[in-house]
């Protein structure tokens, strides 16, 4: 269990839904749309941070980042990494409110959410000796309060900002492979994320669990929990994925809307 220990606090590191919603139409980016620059706000643990990251450079983030500044309406992605390995959701939730994170918040365009993996570590860990699954049940609410109250905050601080969850994988699935119950944990753990999701207007959720389960692709770092270069690529793949499909048109309605306000 050398890994459960790696998962704890460290200092905060910068760097410069599958959303199941009724089909929508959106109108042709205008004529005179000119490209804008996105404002990214990246927080969570370590998936945020990028540990496994061969660069250090913030695992899926660089991916992302090419890939959006490839659109035609958009001229520059500015990402803010605030993820902190072992962060769970009430750890997150303070720091949303802490003067560092706050002004990021407040002029984001998108705020990107990798949490919740390390409050399933938290009960393995809490109940090592005599894991069962009821243990997780009962977790399982108090995960549904803190997600909702950090969607609340986010909402509060800047309701205009679209919200994506990444969604939960199963981190034993190489090194417990026996523990078949955690395939159906993570299972719930998403559906509960996706849940909150639901809640409000501008947040997405999307799903990467597949991307870790059963693969025959070398996606995980040698220490077997976190994603490795490739995992990191694929993550970013996903997330430009639904960004390109429900995400960033919000967006450039919403620019196109201000700006024709202004004028």
């Amino acid at each position: 269990m050398f890994f459960l220990s790696s998962c704890g606090q460290s200092n905060s590191q910068m760097l410069h839904q599958e959303k199941k919603v009724a089909a929508q139409v959106y109108e042709p980016i205008p004529d005179d749309f000119i490209p804008r620059k996105v404002t990214v706000l990246s927080a969570g643990d370590s998936l945020t941070q990028g540990v496994g990251d061969s660069s250090h450079q913030g695992g899926y983030l660089p991916y992302l980042k090419s890939m959006l500044e490839k659109d035609k309406g958009i001229q520059e992605v500015d990402f803010y990494n605030y993820g902190i390995k072992g962060n769970r959701t009430t750890q997150l939730l303070k720091r949303l409110k802490s003067p560092e994170m706050k002004p990021i918040l407040q002029q984001a365009d998108l705020v990107i959410l990798t949490i919740g993996g390390n409050d399933i570590m938290k009960i393995v860990k809490d109940n090592i000796s005599d894991l069962q699954v009821s243990d997780f049940l009962k977790e399982k609410e108090s995960f549904r309060s803190h997600l909702t109250q950090i969607f609340d905050v986010i909402v509060k601080e800047n309701p205009n900002a679209s919200i994506v969850l990444v969604g939960v994988y199963n981190p034993f699935s190489k090194l417990f492979s026996d523990i078949k119950e955690m395939d159906q944990i993570v299972a719930e753990w998403n559906l509960v994320g996706q849940s909150v999701v639901n809640l409000y207007s501008n947040a997405y959720f999307v799903s990467i669990e597949d991307l870790f389960l059963n693969t025959k692709e070398d996606v995980l770092y040698t220490d077997n929990f976190h994603p490795n270069d490739k995992g990191y690529e694929l993550m970013a793949e996903r997330l430009n994925e639904l960004l390109g499909k429900q995400v960033l048109p919000e967006l450039e309605k919403k620019a196109h809307t201000v700006s024709t306000e202004e004028n």
